[in-house]
């Protein structure tokens, strides 16, 4: 096969890209990432430079060969809105008189979800593609000016295919919820024990005695000027916390166009009013919660608007899972456990590859046992089967 690289998306179509991807999570698609590029989200001088490597059969006579496989990649000249920290790696060459950007990427911008990074095409040999799709990455990272190769939330057993390739391990933990065939929210709550059921109850109470009310929206249910609100809410939330957004307003409006049933978003109102909103992402079998905001302080708003609406809303639409994002130990009492996440790491300096397999090492066994600590205050009854998934 033959190995390209496209500095943008748009250079195969939605309908070659997407063949590998199957029903994957919607930020892999290439609308989503075609969004990201259109509304200047990526690109020009945002520090990410698409530079998607794809591999395809041989141009035939009179048109090109058919797309085989892809891994979406990024050339960086920073370190932000990753979510799989490295600044102290480039502070240490900087310390040492070298350059650590540009370096290369494989990663949804701005999104901390798992999934596929090595995309092959349903009926291919995909692991004999995807060791060529990485071959052919580590070439041409190889010749790149580049520091480094990241494949960052990668699922388990890309990772770990990574890995035997020689690329150096390293995990994290986030908070994920998993749908155990419950039949409604109360029957969610009987698995809790009875103080953290109280206490879930009081939350949802004092939400509900505000006199506010939810409704789930698709993207494509709200126009031009209820997407601007939405985005307000969030862009100032983001600001007051010091943060300043990476997606535009224009990025939702093209994604609710193109997308219309992946992006949900929980509208949280008190009369007609919008008093908070928390933007989600629907895959095939999760819910991924990224971007909320709120102009009114209630007691729980927060919790109910990101969390509890979230999971209601698996429930009754049959979602195996809610992944709520990074960070934030506050999820445990809602119910959302300690679940391992993967990146994998060329470093080009030989020198400083030891050193990072080294910390990483150690690294490995704090998150492990942070893990294992955070599994025994779970709101569950049965902590010990929480413990033991943890572990295994």
């Amino acid at each position: 096969m033959n190995a390209r690289v496209l500095t943008s998306i748009d250079e195969v179509t939605g309908a070659e890209w997407n063949a590998l991807i199957g029903d994957g999570a919607p930020f892999l698609r290439h609308e989503f990432l075609a969004a990201l590029e259109h509304q200047h989200c990526v690109g020009a001088d945002s520090g990410w430079k698409p530079c998607h490597l794809v591999l395809a059969d041989a141009a035939q006579k009179g048109g090109r060969g058919t797309l085989r496989a892809a891994i979406p990649l990024y050339r960086k000249l920073h370190s932000w809105g990753e979510f799989v920290f490295d600044f102290a790696w480039a502070q240490a060459y900087a310390h040492h008189g070298l350059d650590y950007y540009p370096k290369l990427v494989s990663a949804v911008p701005f999104t901390p979800a798992s999934g596929p990074r090595l995309l092959v095409r349903p009926g291919d040999d995909a692991a004999s593609v995807r060791r060529e799709l990485l071959d052919a990455a580590l070439a041409y990272a190889a010749d790149e000016d580049v520091s480094s190769l990241h494949v960052l939330f990668p699922v388990e057993d890309q990772a770990r295919e990574l890995y035997g390739r020689g690329l150096l391990p390293r995990r994290d933990c986030q908070f994920h919820w998993h749908n155990r065939g419950y039949a409604d929210f109360d029957a969610f709550l009987e698995t809790f024990t009875a103080e953290k059921r109280k206490k879930t109850r009081r939350e949802r109470r004092r939400v509900t005695e505000a006199g506010i009310e939810f409704r789930v929206l698709a993207g494509g249910e709200l126009d031009a000027a209820e997407w601007r609100r939405v985005h307000a809410l969030h862009s100032d939330t983001f600001l007051r916390h010091g943060h300043t957004p990476y997606l535009g307003v224009e990025f939702f409006l093209e994604i609710a166009r193109s997308l219309p049933e992946s992006v949900i978003v929980q509208a949280a109102l008190r009369g007609k009013r919008m008093v908070a909103a928390a933007i989600c992402f629907r895959g095939a079998d999760a819910l991924y919660g990224r971007y909320w905001g709120a102009n009114e302080g209630h007691h729980s708003l927060h919790f109910e608007t990101c969390y509890h609406q979230g999971i209601e809303y698996c429930i009754r639409e049959g979602l195996r899972r809610f992944e709520p994002g990074t960070q934030g130990e506050h999820k445990v009492s809602r119910g959302f456990e300690p679940t391992l996440t993967w990146s994998a790491h060329w470093i080009g300096d030989a020198r400083f590859a030891s050193a990072i397999e080294a910390y990483l090492r150690r690294e490995a066994v704090a998150v492990d046992e942070y893990a294992a600590e955070i599994a025994q205050h779970v709101p569950y009854k049965d902590r010990a089967a929480i413990g033991r998934a943890v572990n295994q």
